[in-house]
């Protein structure tokens, strides 16, 4: 999988540096792990340090986009207007709006409701009601850059109930991150999330999870919560993907809208909650780059 350099060479990170005092021993350590069967990160998914850089630019205004909307979340509020902030504030920045127009969905930022896991509609007809929550999930492009992240808003007064579910699923993404450790492995993190969730009797939504992202929006590996310790794509330094589990209190079992072939739900109508982190695997540990 590796490209034959000399040791005297260039090193393929781009640092200027020789390889023999760049890379060398990170290949060597990732070509053993794949000889003993394990799934190692291509190169190209490996984020030099002038690329990670430039991913902090634009996560900085993913950020800003997030903040910008718990400010003006209020019951009574269209999702269509959280659309607006979310073009508004991206293109003021600097950046594109990372879903408008891709694939075909032709808004800036997906708004998913109480029942809905992921990929909602904002609409003038979708009106926030007081007990409602909601995930509000954006991705900014700047000047060829991908950032990701998503929170969850609580409007008005919400039940217990709910409050607990979107708690449990900010735990789930922050137990996950701490076994995001270098040279550990995916299947680490997807473990310390799914149990986590069953341990509160919800259950982790199967079909859609998290990904690579940085030079594209949607890069390898892709990342689920079903994973055993030990296993899944290896956690090499440089490596940049999201958190992202979709937690439903109900069931497991989702659908998606027939009509527009985009949004998803829950099968049973329970409710189901979504945060969403990006995270650099570094050196020494781990480093949220948008959340």
């Amino acid at each position: 999988m590796f490209g034959k350099i000399g040791r005297n060479d260039p090193c393929w990170c781009g640092s200027g540096k020789k390889y023999k005092k760049c890379h060398f021993e990170f290949d060597q350590r990732l070509a053993e792990l794949e000889a003993e069967g394990h799934e190692v990160p291509t190169r190209d998914l490996i984020k030099t340090p002038d690329q990670i850089e430039k991913i902090k630019e634009s996560a900085k205004i993913n950020v800003a986009v997030l903040d910008a909307i718990g400010e003006a979340i209020h019951p009574g509020m269209k999702t269509s207007e959280i659309d607006k902030i979310t073009y508004d504030v991206t293109t003021k920045m600097g950046g594109i709006p990372a879903p408008l127009n891709y694939e075909g969905y032709p808004y800036s930022i997906c708004t998913s409701v109480n029942d809905q896991v992921c990929h909602g509609f904002p609409s003038d007809d979708v009106i926030l009601k007081d007990g409602d929550i909601i995930n509000c999930d954006a991705s900014t492009i700047l000047d060829g850059y991908f950032s990701d992240s998503s929170r969850m808003y609580c409007i008005g007064d919400c039940s217990e109930e709910d409050k607990k579910l979107v708690q449990v699923t900010k735990e789930c993404v922050e137990l996950g991150l701490e076994q995001v450790k270098p040279w550990g492995y995916l299947g680490d993190m997807a473990n310390a999330v799914h149990e986590h969730a069953h341990a509160n009797g919800y259950h982790v939504v199967r079909e859609f999870g998290g990904h690579g992202i940085g030079l594209e929006f949607h890069e390898d590996p892709w990342v689920g919560y079903t994973g055993k310790p030990g296993t899944e794509m290896v956690l090499a330094p440089g490596l940049c993907f999201t958190i992202e589990p979709m937690i439903n209190m109900g069931g497991p079992d989702i659908y998606i809208d027939s009509e527009n072939d985009w949004e998803v739900y829950t099968e049973d109508g329970s409710k189901s909650a979504q945060w969403e982190i990006q995270v650099l695997v570094t050196e020494t540990g781990h480093e949220v780059l948008s959340w």
